[in-house]
Protein backbone atom coordinates (compact mmCIF):
# COMPACT_ATOMS: atom_id res chain seq x y z
CA UNK A 1 0.00 0.00 0.00
CA UNK A 2 1.31 3.10 -0.92
CA UNK A 3 1.56 6.22 1.68
CA UNK A 4 -0.12 9.05 1.89
CA UNK A 5 2.28 11.00 3.89
CA UNK A 6 4.49 11.94 1.36
CA UNK A 7 5.57 15.85 0.56
CA UNK A 8 2.67 16.37 -0.82
CA UNK A 9 0.16 15.45 1.69
CA UNK A 10 -2.58 17.95 2.23
CA UNK A 11 -0.96 19.83 -0.64
CA UNK A 12 -3.68 19.48 -3.76
CA UNK A 13 -2.42 22.14 -6.03
CA UNK A 14 0.90 22.65 -7.23
CA UNK A 15 1.25 26.35 -6.11
CA UNK A 16 0.11 24.89 -2.60
CA UNK A 17 3.38 22.69 -2.81
CA UNK A 18 5.18 25.45 -3.91
CA UNK A 19 4.07 27.68 -0.89
CA UNK A 20 4.67 24.99 1.75
CA UNK A 21 8.13 23.96 0.42
CA UNK A 22 8.93 27.89 1.03
CA UNK A 23 7.60 27.86 4.40
CA UNK A 24 7.74 24.74 5.90
CA UNK A 25 11.76 25.38 7.33
CA UNK A 26 10.48 28.31 9.46
CA UNK A 27 11.05 28.36 13.02
CA UNK A 28 8.41 27.48 15.46
CA UNK A 29 7.34 29.78 18.17
CA UNK A 30 5.09 27.80 20.14
CA UNK A 31 3.46 30.07 22.48
CA UNK A 32 1.14 27.54 24.32
CA UNK A 33 2.30 24.42 25.35
CA UNK A 34 2.20 21.64 28.52
CA UNK A 35 5.75 20.29 28.16
CA UNK A 36 7.09 19.62 31.43
CA UNK A 37 9.44 22.08 32.09
CA UNK A 38 11.77 19.61 34.77
CA UNK A 39 11.37 17.21 31.39
CA UNK A 40 13.27 19.85 29.44
CA UNK A 41 15.98 20.69 32.15
CA UNK A 42 16.80 17.44 33.61
CA UNK A 43 17.50 16.31 29.88
CA UNK A 44 16.97 12.78 30.75
CA UNK A 45 16.38 10.04 28.06
CA UNK A 46 13.09 8.63 27.03
CA UNK A 47 12.53 5.16 28.35
CA UNK A 48 11.08 4.11 25.61
CA UNK A 49 8.02 4.93 22.36
CA UNK A 50 5.07 4.60 25.06
CA UNK A 51 6.81 6.96 27.39
CA UNK A 52 7.01 9.36 24.84
CA UNK A 53 4.52 9.01 22.71
CA UNK A 54 1.38 7.80 24.99
CA UNK A 55 1.90 8.38 28.61
CA UNK A 56 -0.43 11.14 29.50
CA UNK A 57 -1.76 11.73 25.90
CA UNK A 58 -5.08 12.06 26.41
CA UNK A 59 -6.12 12.37 23.07
CA UNK A 60 -4.72 8.74 22.84
CA UNK A 61 -6.61 7.45 25.80
CA UNK A 62 -10.02 9.00 24.37
CA UNK A 63 -9.46 7.16 21.58
CA UNK A 64 -8.58 3.57 23.30
CA UNK A 65 -11.46 3.65 25.95
CA UNK A 66 -13.91 4.20 22.77
CA UNK A 67 -12.06 0.72 20.86
CA UNK A 68 -12.97 -0.59 24.53
CA UNK A 69 -10.00 -0.68 25.71
CA UNK A 70 -9.89 -1.35 29.61
CA UNK A 71 -8.29 1.70 31.42
CA UNK A 72 -5.66 -0.49 33.12
CA UNK A 73 -4.29 0.14 29.46
CA UNK A 74 -4.34 3.94 29.01
CA UNK A 75 -3.88 5.47 32.53
CA UNK A 76 -3.16 1.96 34.49
CA UNK A 77 -0.73 -0.23 35.70
CA UNK A 78 -0.04 -2.10 32.07
CA UNK A 79 3.40 -2.62 31.21
CA UNK A 80 4.70 0.46 29.04
CA UNK A 81 4.69 -2.08 26.22
CA UNK A 82 1.30 -3.53 26.49
CA UNK A 83 0.13 0.10 26.48
CA UNK A 84 2.07 0.43 23.03
CA UNK A 85 0.01 -2.51 21.75
CA UNK A 86 -2.80 -1.18 22.80
CA UNK A 87 -2.25 1.76 21.20
CA UNK A 88 -1.56 -0.26 17.94
CA UNK A 89 -4.52 -1.76 18.16
CA UNK A 90 -6.70 1.40 18.20
CA UNK A 91 -4.42 3.79 15.84
CA UNK A 92 -5.69 1.61 12.50
CA UNK A 93 -9.48 2.79 13.61
CA UNK A 94 -8.71 6.55 14.22
CA UNK A 95 -8.56 6.64 10.35
CA UNK A 96 -9.94 9.98 9.41
CA UNK A 97 -9.37 11.77 12.68
CA UNK A 98 -6.11 13.86 13.41
CA UNK A 99 -4.84 11.01 15.50
CA UNK A 100 -4.50 9.00 12.48
CA UNK A 101 -2.50 11.76 10.45
CA UNK A 102 -0.69 13.31 13.55
CA UNK A 103 0.91 9.82 14.44
CA UNK A 104 1.84 8.63 11.09
CA UNK A 105 3.55 11.78 10.75
CA UNK A 106 5.21 11.47 14.26
CA UNK A 107 6.37 8.62 12.97
CA UNK A 108 7.97 9.22 9.49
CA UNK A 109 9.26 12.83 10.36
CA UNK A 110 11.09 11.62 14.07
CA UNK A 111 11.72 7.73 13.46
CA UNK A 112 12.14 7.45 9.94
CA UNK A 113 9.38 4.91 10.08
CA UNK A 114 7.18 4.62 6.92
CA UNK A 115 5.20 2.17 7.77
CA UNK A 116 1.52 2.20 9.24
CA UNK A 117 1.48 1.38 13.47
CA UNK A 118 -0.82 -2.21 13.31
CA UNK A 119 -0.83 -4.78 15.74
CA UNK A 120 1.85 -6.79 12.71
CA UNK A 121 3.82 -3.99 12.91
CA UNK A 122 4.21 -3.30 16.34
CA UNK A 123 7.13 -5.49 17.39
CA UNK A 124 9.20 -3.71 14.39
CA UNK A 125 8.15 -0.22 15.21
CA UNK A 126 8.70 -0.47 19.34
CA UNK A 127 12.02 -1.90 18.57
CA UNK A 128 13.45 0.70 15.99
CA UNK A 129 11.75 3.45 17.51
CA UNK A 130 13.67 2.86 21.49
CA UNK A 131 16.90 1.90 19.62
CA UNK A 132 16.57 5.67 18.11
CA UNK A 133 15.15 7.02 21.51
CA UNK A 134 18.05 5.20 24.02
CA UNK A 135 20.70 8.00 21.65
CA UNK A 136 21.85 11.47 22.51
CA UNK A 137 19.66 12.79 19.45
CA UNK A 138 16.59 11.76 21.01
CA UNK A 139 16.70 13.40 24.74
CA UNK A 140 13.95 15.94 25.22
CA UNK A 141 16.23 19.49 24.31
CA UNK A 142 18.07 18.19 21.19
CA UNK A 143 14.38 16.83 20.19
CA UNK A 144 13.28 20.15 20.52
CA UNK A 145 15.74 21.79 18.48
CA UNK A 146 15.25 18.84 15.95
CA UNK A 147 11.97 20.65 15.33
CA UNK A 148 13.56 23.92 15.04
CA UNK A 149 11.84 25.45 17.77
CA UNK A 150 12.78 28.52 18.65
CA UNK A 151 10.47 30.03 21.49
CA UNK A 152 8.54 27.56 23.89
CA UNK A 153 6.71 28.58 26.89
CA UNK A 154 5.13 26.38 29.10
CA UNK A 155 2.12 26.73 31.38
CA UNK A 156 3.01 26.83 34.70
CA UNK A 157 0.80 27.75 38.17
CA UNK A 158 1.66 29.90 40.39
CA UNK A 159 2.85 27.64 43.43
CA UNK A 160 5.24 26.00 40.79
CA UNK A 161 8.83 26.57 41.72
CA UNK A 162 10.53 28.11 38.73
CA UNK A 163 14.05 26.99 39.29
CA UNK A 164 13.94 25.01 36.52
CA UNK A 165 13.40 28.06 34.15
CA UNK A 166 15.92 29.98 35.84
CA UNK A 167 18.09 26.80 35.20
CA UNK A 168 17.55 26.64 31.86
CA UNK A 169 18.51 30.23 31.30
CA UNK A 170 21.62 30.44 33.01
CA UNK A 171 22.65 27.28 30.90
CA UNK A 172 21.87 29.41 28.08
CA UNK A 173 19.91 26.84 25.88
CA UNK A 174 19.29 27.37 22.76
CA UNK A 175 15.26 27.19 22.79
CA UNK A 176 14.22 29.87 24.35
CA UNK A 177 12.09 28.01 27.54
CA UNK A 178 9.63 30.50 28.84
CA UNK A 179 6.94 30.26 31.54
CA UNK A 180 3.56 30.98 31.33
CA UNK A 181 1.10 31.93 34.50
CA UNK A 182 -1.99 30.02 34.81
CA UNK A 183 -3.84 30.92 37.95
CA UNK A 184 -6.65 28.83 37.42
CA UNK A 185 -6.59 26.91 40.89
CA UNK A 186 -6.97 30.91 42.72
CA UNK A 187 -10.29 31.03 41.39
CA UNK A 188 -11.17 27.49 42.75
CA UNK A 189 -12.79 28.65 45.89
CA UNK A 190 -15.84 26.81 45.83
CA UNK A 191 -14.06 23.24 45.82
CA UNK A 192 -12.61 23.38 49.18
CA UNK A 193 -10.03 20.25 49.28
CA UNK A 194 -8.51 21.55 45.65
CA UNK A 195 -7.96 25.11 46.93
CA UNK A 196 -7.37 24.36 50.57
CA UNK A 197 -4.41 21.92 49.36
CA UNK A 198 -3.30 24.64 46.50
CA UNK A 199 -3.49 27.47 48.94
CA UNK A 200 -1.29 25.69 51.47
CA UNK A 201 1.31 24.86 48.17
CA UNK A 202 1.33 29.03 47.54
CA UNK A 203 1.80 29.50 51.30
CA UNK A 204 4.71 27.49 51.29
CA UNK A 205 6.08 29.35 47.91
CA UNK A 206 6.61 32.32 49.08
CA UNK A 207 7.17 31.46 52.47
CA UNK A 208 4.35 33.23 54.75
CA UNK A 209 1.43 32.55 55.91
CA UNK A 210 -2.14 33.15 54.12
CA UNK A 211 -4.88 34.02 56.66
CA UNK A 212 -7.01 36.85 55.08
CA UNK A 213 -7.11 38.10 51.18
CA UNK A 214 -4.68 40.80 51.34
CA UNK A 215 -1.67 38.30 52.20
CA UNK A 216 -3.60 36.18 49.54
CA UNK A 217 -3.65 38.57 46.51
CA UNK A 218 -0.23 39.81 47.83
CA UNK A 219 1.09 36.17 47.19
CA UNK A 220 -0.30 36.29 44.05
CA UNK A 221 1.51 39.16 42.79
CA UNK A 222 4.62 38.70 44.37
CA UNK A 223 4.22 34.89 41.92
CA UNK A 224 3.78 37.37 38.78
CA UNK A 225 6.53 39.18 39.75
CA UNK A 226 8.64 36.35 39.73
CA UNK A 227 7.37 35.06 36.75
CA UNK A 228 8.66 37.95 35.26
CA UNK A 229 11.60 38.05 36.44
CA UNK A 230 12.19 34.50 34.34
CA UNK A 231 11.55 35.97 30.95
CA UNK A 232 7.38 35.55 31.36
CA UNK A 233 5.38 37.01 28.49
CA UNK A 234 2.19 35.76 29.30
CA UNK A 235 -1.05 34.42 31.56
CA UNK A 236 -3.03 32.12 30.97
CA UNK A 237 -6.33 30.89 31.46
CA UNK A 238 -8.68 28.38 31.22
CA UNK A 239 -12.29 28.89 31.98
CA UNK A 240 -15.75 28.19 30.74
CA UNK A 241 -16.85 31.33 30.31
CA UNK A 242 -15.43 35.36 31.48
CA UNK A 243 -16.98 36.24 34.74
CA UNK A 244 -18.18 39.92 34.94
CA UNK A 245 -19.80 40.44 38.18
CA UNK A 246 -19.37 43.56 40.03
CA UNK A 247 -17.17 43.51 43.33
CA UNK A 248 -14.76 45.61 45.33
CA UNK A 249 -11.96 44.99 47.63
CA UNK A 250 -14.43 44.67 50.89
CA UNK A 251 -16.11 41.41 48.88
CA UNK A 252 -13.14 39.79 48.59
CA UNK A 253 -12.62 40.06 51.94
CA UNK A 254 -15.72 38.93 53.49
CA UNK A 255 -15.73 35.62 50.87
CA UNK A 256 -12.17 34.82 51.99
CA UNK A 257 -13.00 35.07 55.79
CA UNK A 258 -16.26 33.16 54.97
CA UNK A 259 -13.91 30.21 53.43
CA UNK A 260 -11.57 30.36 55.95
CA UNK A 261 -14.13 29.82 58.45
CA UNK A 262 -15.46 26.97 57.20
CA UNK A 263 -18.79 27.94 55.56
CA UNK A 264 -19.72 27.12 52.31
CA UNK A 265 -19.27 29.88 49.54
CA UNK A 266 -22.11 30.11 47.53
CA UNK A 267 -22.44 30.82 43.58
CA UNK A 268 -22.94 34.30 43.84
CA UNK A 269 -19.71 34.94 45.93
CA UNK A 270 -17.93 32.56 43.56
CA UNK A 271 -18.48 34.58 40.77
CA UNK A 272 -17.46 37.53 42.63
CA UNK A 273 -14.48 36.28 43.33
CA UNK A 274 -13.85 34.81 39.78
CA UNK A 275 -14.89 38.29 38.44
CA UNK A 276 -12.28 40.44 41.07
CA UNK A 277 -9.30 38.23 40.57
CA UNK A 278 -9.57 37.71 36.86
CA UNK A 279 -9.31 41.67 36.40
CA UNK A 280 -6.61 41.70 38.57
CA UNK A 281 -4.61 39.26 36.56
CA UNK A 282 -5.51 41.34 33.67
CA UNK A 283 -4.22 44.66 35.02
CA UNK A 284 -0.98 43.17 36.10
CA UNK A 285 -0.41 41.70 32.66
CA UNK A 286 -0.96 45.06 31.33
CA UNK A 287 1.42 46.84 33.35
CA UNK A 288 3.68 44.36 32.50
CA UNK A 289 3.05 44.05 28.97
CA UNK A 290 2.14 40.26 28.74
CA UNK A 291 -0.15 38.94 27.18
CA UNK A 292 -3.38 37.52 28.36
CA UNK A 293 -4.38 33.83 26.81
CA UNK A 294 -8.62 33.15 27.68
CA UNK A 295 -9.07 29.48 26.64
CA UNK A 296 -12.57 29.22 27.15
CA UNK A 297 -15.72 27.16 26.41
CA UNK A 298 -14.57 23.32 27.54
CA UNK A 299 -16.66 21.38 29.39
CA UNK A 300 -13.90 19.81 31.94
CA UNK A 301 -13.47 16.45 33.52
CA UNK A 302 -16.95 15.24 33.31
CA UNK A 303 -15.95 11.53 34.47
CA UNK A 304 -16.35 11.78 38.12
CA UNK A 305 -14.51 8.04 38.23
CA UNK A 306 -11.54 9.02 35.91
CA UNK A 307 -11.18 12.50 37.55
CA UNK A 308 -11.24 10.76 41.01
CA UNK A 309 -8.93 7.72 40.21
CA UNK A 310 -6.42 9.70 37.46
CA UNK A 311 -6.84 13.13 37.90
CA UNK A 312 -7.48 16.34 35.76
CA UNK A 313 -6.70 16.32 31.96
CA UNK A 314 -7.38 12.79 31.52
CA UNK A 315 -9.45 12.87 28.31
CA UNK A 316 -13.16 13.16 29.78
CA UNK A 317 -13.28 16.80 28.79
CA UNK A 318 -15.80 18.07 25.90
CA UNK A 319 -17.13 21.03 24.07
CA UNK A 320 -19.27 23.41 26.16
CA UNK A 321 -22.60 25.20 24.97
CA UNK A 322 -21.60 28.08 27.25
CA UNK A 323 -22.99 32.04 26.32
CA UNK A 324 -19.78 34.42 25.44
CA UNK A 325 -21.44 37.59 23.71
CA UNK A 326 -22.25 39.19 26.59
CA UNK A 327 -19.66 38.11 29.13
CA UNK A 328 -16.66 38.29 27.01
CA UNK A 329 -17.27 41.43 25.28
CA UNK A 330 -18.45 43.14 28.98
CA UNK A 331 -15.03 41.55 30.25
CA UNK A 332 -12.85 43.25 27.67
CA UNK A 333 -15.14 46.18 27.44
CA UNK A 334 -14.25 46.78 31.67
CA UNK A 335 -10.54 46.83 31.11
CA UNK A 336 -10.43 48.84 28.06
CA UNK A 337 -12.23 51.60 29.58
CA UNK A 338 -9.97 51.66 32.71
CA UNK A 339 -7.06 51.48 30.26
CA UNK A 340 -5.44 47.88 31.41
CA UNK A 341 -6.71 45.87 28.75
CA UNK A 342 -3.25 43.91 27.63
CA UNK A 343 -2.97 41.81 24.02
CA UNK A 344 -5.18 38.97 24.84
CA UNK A 345 -5.59 35.93 22.73
CA UNK A 346 -9.20 34.44 22.13
CA UNK A 347 -9.78 30.75 22.20
CA UNK A 348 -12.93 28.70 21.83
CA UNK A 349 -13.52 25.29 21.78
CA UNK A 350 -17.03 25.22 19.97
CA UNK A 351 -17.46 25.57 16.39
CA UNK A 352 -21.06 27.56 16.33
CA UNK A 353 -18.56 30.49 17.95
CA UNK A 354 -16.04 30.87 15.33
CA UNK A 355 -17.71 34.05 13.83
CA UNK A 356 -18.41 35.50 17.33
CA UNK A 357 -14.90 35.27 18.74
CA UNK A 358 -13.86 36.71 15.34
CA UNK A 359 -16.19 39.31 15.28
CA UNK A 360 -14.99 40.75 19.15
CA UNK A 361 -11.80 41.18 18.20
CA UNK A 362 -12.55 43.89 16.22
CA UNK A 363 -14.28 45.44 19.33
CA UNK A 364 -11.49 46.56 20.87
CA UNK A 365 -7.85 48.04 20.08
CA UNK A 366 -5.46 50.38 20.37
CA UNK A 367 -3.24 52.72 18.06
CA UNK A 368 0.11 51.55 17.03
CA UNK A 369 -0.99 47.75 18.68
CA UNK A 370 -1.37 45.53 15.11
CA UNK A 371 -3.98 43.55 16.82
CA UNK A 372 -4.41 43.98 20.11
CA UNK A 373 -7.14 41.12 20.64
CA UNK A 374 -6.37 38.29 18.74
CA UNK A 375 -8.86 35.32 17.53
CA UNK A 376 -6.33 32.27 18.57
CA UNK A 377 -5.20 29.74 16.40
CA UNK A 378 -7.96 26.41 16.21
CA UNK A 379 -7.79 24.71 19.73
CA UNK A 380 -8.17 20.85 21.20
CA UNK A 381 -11.45 19.64 19.58
CA UNK A 382 -11.30 22.07 16.60
CA UNK A 383 -6.98 21.55 16.01
CA UNK A 384 -8.08 19.25 12.31
CA UNK A 385 -7.61 19.98 9.04
CA UNK A 386 -11.30 20.92 8.47
CA UNK A 387 -11.32 22.76 12.16
CA UNK A 388 -8.51 24.99 11.28
CA UNK A 389 -10.51 26.02 8.04
CA UNK A 390 -13.12 27.16 9.62
CA UNK A 391 -11.40 29.12 12.26
CA UNK A 392 -9.70 30.95 9.37
CA UNK A 393 -12.69 31.53 7.33
CA UNK A 394 -14.48 33.46 10.46
CA UNK A 395 -11.32 35.57 11.20
CA UNK A 396 -10.96 36.21 7.14
CA UNK A 397 -14.55 37.18 6.84
CA UNK A 398 -14.11 39.90 9.56
CA UNK A 399 -10.51 40.28 10.40
CA UNK A 400 -7.22 40.22 8.69
CA UNK A 401 -5.77 36.96 8.15
CA UNK A 402 -2.35 38.52 7.61
CA UNK A 403 -2.20 39.57 11.24
CA UNK A 404 -3.01 36.15 12.75
CA UNK A 405 -0.33 35.00 15.06
CA UNK A 406 -0.52 31.42 13.97
CA UNK A 407 -0.61 27.80 15.96
CA UNK A 408 0.07 25.74 18.80
CA UNK A 409 0.50 22.60 19.82
CA UNK A 410 -0.98 22.99 23.35
CA UNK A 411 0.65 19.63 24.33
CA UNK A 412 1.83 17.42 26.34
CA UNK A 413 4.32 15.23 23.83
CA UNK A 414 7.19 15.88 23.09
CA UNK A 415 6.51 14.61 19.58
CA UNK A 416 3.66 16.95 18.88
CA UNK A 417 5.40 19.76 16.93
CA UNK A 418 4.65 17.63 13.99
CA UNK A 419 0.90 20.01 14.24
CA UNK A 420 2.57 22.85 13.35
CA UNK A 421 3.35 21.40 9.97
CA UNK A 422 0.26 20.48 9.59
CA UNK A 423 -1.29 23.71 10.31
CA UNK A 424 1.06 24.98 7.47
CA UNK A 425 0.28 22.42 5.06
CA UNK A 426 -3.65 23.07 5.37
CA UNK A 427 -3.10 27.50 5.11
CA UNK A 428 -0.96 26.80 2.54
CA UNK A 429 -3.46 24.34 1.11
CA UNK A 430 -6.61 26.55 1.62
CA UNK A 431 -4.46 29.46 -0.58
CA UNK A 432 -3.88 27.41 -3.42
CA UNK A 433 -7.24 26.48 -3.60
CA UNK A 434 -8.74 30.01 -2.91
CA UNK A 435 -6.84 30.70 -6.58
CA UNK A 436 -7.84 27.99 -8.01
CA UNK A 437 -11.26 28.64 -7.35
CA UNK A 438 -10.53 32.36 -8.56
CA UNK A 439 -11.05 34.32 -5.54
CA UNK A 440 -7.64 35.39 -5.13
CA UNK A 441 -5.12 36.39 -7.88
CA UNK A 442 -2.05 34.45 -7.49
CA UNK A 443 0.85 36.56 -5.93
CA UNK A 444 3.01 34.31 -4.95
CA UNK A 445 5.61 37.16 -3.57
CA UNK A 446 2.28 38.50 -1.71
CA UNK A 447 1.80 34.70 0.00
CA UNK A 448 5.43 34.03 0.46
CA UNK A 449 5.36 37.50 2.81
CA UNK A 450 1.56 36.75 4.71
CA UNK A 451 2.87 33.30 5.19
CA UNK A 452 6.39 34.36 6.37
CA UNK A 453 4.18 36.59 9.11
CA UNK A 454 1.58 33.75 10.27
CA UNK A 455 4.06 31.14 11.10
CA UNK A 456 6.55 33.13 12.11
CA UNK A 457 7.02 36.44 12.71
CA UNK A 458 3.53 37.69 13.73
CA UNK A 459 3.85 35.17 16.95
CA UNK A 460 7.12 36.46 17.77
CA UNK A 461 6.47 40.16 17.85
CA UNK A 462 3.21 39.42 19.52
CA UNK A 463 4.59 38.26 22.63
CA UNK A 464 7.67 40.35 22.72
CA UNK A 465 10.37 38.16 21.55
Amino acid sequence: MTSIFNDDFLLETELARSLYRAASALPIIDYHSHLPIKVIAENKPFENLTDIWIRGDHYKWRAMRLNGIPEHFCSGDASDLEKFQAWAQTLPLTIRSPLYHWSALELQRYFNINESLTPDTASVIWSQANALLHTESYRPRALLKMMNVEVLCTTDDPADSLEYHQQLSAEEFEVKVLPTFRPDLALAIDNRPVFSAWLQRLAERVGSDIDNFNSFITALRVRHDAFADVGCRMSDHGLERCYVAKCNEADMHRIFNNYLSGRVVDPGDVECWCSFLMREFAKWDHEKGWTMLLHLGAARNNNVGILNSVGRDAGCDSVGDFEHAYSLNAFLSVLDGEGSLPKTVLFNSNPRDNLLFATITGNFFEGGVVGKVQYGPAWWFLDTAGGISEQLNALSQVGLFSHFIGMVTDSRSFLSFIRHDYFRRVVCNMLGEDVRRGLIPEDVTLFESVLYKIFYKNARAYIGE
